[in-house]
């Protein structure tokens, strides 16, 4: 069992910045890949960045690469996604999530690949 908690949504200005945290309540980190979901108003949930459990590997969707940056802190079991270049078009309610994995798996765009899911966090960027 995990649970997830993000923080640090909130509103902000067109170009500015967020950082979000994930916090893991888990006895193992370690072996847990992350992932970052959203889903805006009246839009199905995407994906938006993974990262891997040792942290040496990420992938981004299209649209946030050059902006986002996904990262992990595995001694504070803490996931982190930066946002930079903030667009209207981010606003929405950002997901963690979670998925036991061996050391040499790939990483997954797919949020049926993930067990543990946060409550989300709200994201507003205003133009």
């Amino acid at each position: 069992q995990a649970q997830l908690v993000e923080s640090g949504g909130g509103l902000v200005q067109a170009g500015g910045s967020l950082r979000l945290s994930c916090a893991v309540s888990r006895r193992t980190f370690t072996d847990l890949a992350i992932g970052w979901f959203r889903q805006a108003p009246g839009k199905e949930r995407e994906f938006v960045a993974a990262i891997t459990r040792g942290g040496g590997s990420s992938d981004y969707v299209d649209s946030v690469k050059g902006r986002f940056t996904i990262s992990r802190d595995n001694d504070k079991r803490t996931s982190y996604l930066q946002m930079n270049s903030l667009d209207p078009d981010d606003t929405a309610v950002y997901y963690c999530a979670a998925r036991r994995t061996i050391l040499t798996a790939p990483l997954s765009r797919q949020q049926g690949a993930y067990t543990y899911w946060g409550q989300g966090t709200q994201v507003t960027v205003s133009a």
